[in-house]
C-alpha cells in the first residue's frame, strides 16, 4: 500500500487573510514563487479580474505536515465545521500546566485574528482542549 500526502483546503471568503493567519499560527511558510514572476502578487495580477485573490497556500518548511490551500468561495459559513484542526500545544502536559499552555497559546492566536470560543476541561477520558475559530469562523482546538 502507498502512503498519499494530503492537503487541507478552507472554504473562504479571503484566502489570504485566512491563509496568513494559519501560516503565522503553525510557522508554515509561503511556497515558491513559480517561474516567471517574481512574487505572489506578480502572479495573482496576471490572472483575470474574477480570479484574483480567489487562493492561497502554505506549507510547513520541513515537508512534514500537510500543505494548507485556502479558495474563496462566494456562500458565507453558515454551520459547524465537519472536520476541523488540532493545533498541538499541550501534548504532554496535564491539569494547570496544560490549561496554561493552552491559554497562552490562544492569547497570541487572538492577536493575529482569531476568536476563543470555550475551554473544554479534563474529564477523565480526554484532557482539557479550547475551542477557537479562525479569521472566518471556522473551528479548531487547541489541544
Amino acid at each position: 500500500m502507498t502512503v498519499r500526502t494530503v492537503q487541507v483546503t478552507f472554504d473562504c471568503a479571503d484566502p489570504r487573510r485566512v491563509g496568513e493567519f494559519w501560516q503565522e499560527a503553525l510557522g508554515y511558510v509561503t511556497p515558491p514563487v513559480p517561474p516567471g514572476f517574481d512574487s505572489w502578487d506578480d502572479l495573482d495580477a496576471s490572472l483575470p479580474p474574477e480570479r484574483q485573490g480567489s487562493a492561497w497556500a502554505c506549507q510547513d518548511p520541513e515537508g512534514v505536515g500537510p500543505r494548507l490551500f485556502f479558495q474563496r468561495v462566494p456562500e458565507d459559513k453558515t454551520v459547524k465545521n465537519r472536520v476541523h484542526l488540532d493545533v498541538r500545544v499541550g501534548t504532554g502536559l496535564s491539569g494547570d500546566e496544560r490549561v496554561a499552555a493552552l491559554e497562552a497559546e490562544a492569547s497570541r492566536l487572538v492577536v493575529l485574528g482569531a476568536s476563543r470560543v470555550r475551554l473544554l476541561p479534563a474529564d477523565g477520558f480526554n484532557e482539557s482542549c479550547l475551542v477557537m475559530q479562525d479569521p472566518e469562523g471556522n473551528e479548531f482546538c487547541l489541544d
